[in-house]
């Protein structure tokens, strides 16, 4: 997609902080951070959101949260704890349109979220 900020990211087009890349998954940390770890874990391939995942996507799914677990080790919050977030258009707080997941710890999360 040649507008969407997370592509230009993934074809490093725009600089970012990275903190996990393989061949399906690219994790950096968020440029305005909600806690002291708040990473955003991207599928490369653009997804508008999580309502364009097929049947045939699942597998991606399931990688990006073995991303999102191996990191919360490396980043140390997966003893205290941590939250995975993903948000679904305008209503549900999406503000780039290409699906994402936010990792956020190292700091007690209120609920509800807001």
């Amino acid at each position: 997609m040649p507008d969407c900020l997370f592509c230009k990211i993934v074809n490093k087009e725009i600089p970012s902080d990275i903190v996990y890349e393989d061949d399906q998954v690219l994790a950096f940390r968020d440029i305005e951070p909600q806690s002291p770890v708040h990473i955003l874990v991207i599928p490369k391939e653009h997804f508008a959101s999580i309502l364009h995942i097929q049947s045939e996507n699942f597998e991606l799914l399931g990688h990006i949260f073995q991303v999102c677990n191996q990191l919360a080790h490396e980043f140390d919050i997966d003893e205290s704890g941590f939250r995975i977030v993903n948000n679904c258009k305008e209503d549900g707080g999406q503000t780039v349109n290409h699906l994402h997941f936010h990792l956020l710890g190292g700091r007690k999360l209120a609920w509800p979220p807001g």
